[in-house]
């Protein structure tokens, strides 16, 4: 289901914004798949799983421009956090409604737990992609993996990709991602998912914060496999990453154009494809604009190109001016080789 050959693979993001209700998560579960997306993907951790409460100013979000300044991390898991027992119920609703349910765990002990679940795969998220016993834990189930490479240099993507492969990892797709909320259509740096393909021989593909889907509908033109995008009922509503994810419409838009962007991307082609031939006969060519006498001379005011296309190529319009035509022609005549005299 994943690669070139393939329409590509769209992962609706939860996330949080279930805003701590598990009927809104069911609801978003059958709104994702209600516009087309493939699967639905939450994350699996506690607050105390993250990290510890501390009101040491390590533990606080001070970023200018970050969507929780002022926060603790403890206090925005503790907001954020999808509860382990719903896990169950959001998983089968996928099922039943024929999307691919999957997780992003944070620590070993959530493996643990979704294994017990059996998930079909697994997502790494950006700031967990150095852990190396979570990715070892993770590529030993033997499940594809799919992880984002939000601020990793090359040298720790190639530490990624080893550890992961020696561990039971033989499904991989590696994520193209810029680790802000939102981030910008300039920092999204597209051109470096060809360069990830050839680098590690992988699927790649893309997980997007920006506003929209422009950035990602570009990114199938550059090989992306694999679109993750967060997804909400309404912006409106609010919620941790309300402010960009997209909503049912946005999403099923999505899902449309960049199918269509991968069908367009079809082969290396010139000439006139087997559509295009029955257009061919309207190109341009040389015709007899005014009625003439057998001896008359072609010139600019008696021979013209124009369409359609059934004399001969415009290329021979000065081969053919000055030259004495040999039987009668009325108006409207294609020229052709047996019309001229020599």
């Amino acid at each position: 289901m994943v690669g070139p050959d393939h329409p590509p693979f769209i992962i609706a993001e939860m996330s949080g914004n279930h805003n701590q209700s598990l009927e809104r998560a069911l609801e978003i579960v059958e709104e994702a798949a209600r516009s087309g997306a493939h699967a639905l993907k939450i994350q699996t951790y506690t607050a105390d799983t993250m990290t510890i409460e501390s009101d040491k100013a390590d533990f606080y979000i001070e970023d200018e421009g970050s969507l929780w300044k002022g926060q603790t991390l403890y206090a925005l898991y503790e907001q954020a956090h999808t509860p382990w027992e719903w896990h169950k119920a959001i998983f089968d609703k996928c099922t039943e409604l024929g999307m691919i349910g999957f997780s992003t765990p944070f620590d070993e002990t959530a493996v643990d737990f979704l294994e017990s679940l059996n998930v079909a795969c697994y997502k790494i998220a950006s700031f967990e992609n150095t852990d190396v016993a979570l990715l070892r834990k993770v590529a030993s189930t033997g499940k594809p993996m799919i992880v984002s490479t939000g601020m990793a240099s090359v040298a720790e993507m190639d530490e990624l990709v080893q550890t992961v492969r020696a561990a039971g990892c033989q499904d991989l797709v590696l994520l193209k991602c810029t680790s802000s909320y939102p981030a910008s259509p300039e920092n999204s740096n597209l051109r470096t998912i060809p360069h990830m393909q050839q680098l590690f021989d992988v699927q790649v593909g893309l997980s997007d914060h920006t506003l929209g889907i422009g950035v990602a509908v570009a990114s199938v033109a550059l090989g992306a496999t694999v679109i993750e995008k967060h997804f909400t009922l309404n912006r409106a509503d609010g919620g941790v990453d309300a402010e960009f994810s997209l909503e049912p419409v946005e999403m099923r838009h999505l899902v449309e154009e960049t199918e269509r962007a991968w069908q367009g991307l079809g082969t290396i082609s010139y000439g006139a494809s087997e559509r295009e031939k029955s257009s061919l006969k309207f190109r341009r060519s040389l015709y007899v604009v005014k009625d003439m006498k057998a001896g008359d001379v072609f010139t600019a005011d008696n021979l013209r190109v124009i369409r359609p296309g059934f004399g001969l190529p415009p290329k021979y319009l000065e081969m053919v001016l000055g030259k004495k035509v040999k039987k009668d022609v009325s108006r409207g005549s294609a020229v052709t080789l047996d019309f001229i005299l020599d």
